[in-house]
């Protein structure tokens, strides 16, 4: 009863935006975290479980985004978990490196529970804001399980709002995390593979 509810329309996201992805290779990015596979193929970028491996985290060589409108489009080719990481860090422990942070998460279909566009808190505490509400069943219905899923970041001080496939989702403040990199999720596990297009952000200040 005591989370916040996000009302506001999706952001608008044409003008100002900068691409992250060039469309050509992944050179702007580095994988984090494990040895799951991502492929620059045309417009999308692919990720690909590799059994065995820890989650995998593609992660923006840019490591200062603070306040920003960020969106990207997700369609599951095998279903697996995945998610944004945004304001994300990393650190180092007995040789391993582990990303931390807020996730916008996409949730695998096989839970049955559609929370995507929630928000996890990647080895940081769990659940953030999940999507269990009433009036998040707009944005857990948005969800397409054989198309394209548009996931929309809004991060303005200490403010975070969502929206999956225009529909409102998270609305949730921190002063904890102020700046950090992105990062596409490939989630440890057996099996999965998620396309990402039109990755693009437009920073704020």
């Amino acid at each position: 009863r005591d989370m916040l509810i996000n009302t506001d329309p999706e952001p608008e996201l044409g003008e100002g935006f900068l691409p992250l992805y060039n469309g050509k290779n992944i050179d702007d990015w580095i994988p984090r975290g494990g040895h799951c596979t991502f492929e620059a193929k045309g417009d999308v970028i692919v990720g690909t479980c590799v059994p065995g491996s820890p989650s995998t985290y593609l992660s923006t060589k840019k490591s200062d985004f603070t306040d920003f409108v960020f969106t990207a489009e997700l369609k599951w080719e095998v279903d697996g978990n995945t998610g944004i990481m945004f304001r994300a860090a990393s650190k180092e422990n007995k040789g391993k490196e582990t990303v931390f942070g807020p996730q916008a998460e996409m949730e695998s279909f096989a839970k049955e529970r559609f929370w995507s566009g929630g928000l996890y808190g990647q080895s940081a505490g769990g659940w953030l804001y999940p999507m269990w509400l009433d009036a998040h069943k707009d944005a857990r219905d948005a969800m397409k399980k054989d198309g394209w899923n548009r996931l929309t970041i809004k991060a303005e001080g200490a403010t975070v709002k969502t929206w999956l496939n225009g529909k409102p989702a998270a609305h949730w403040k921190t002063d904890e995390y102020k700046e950090g990199f992105f990062s596409l999720q490939i989630h440890s596990g057996k099996e999965g593979q998620v396309h990402f297009r039109n990755i693009k952000v437009k920073e704020l200040k």
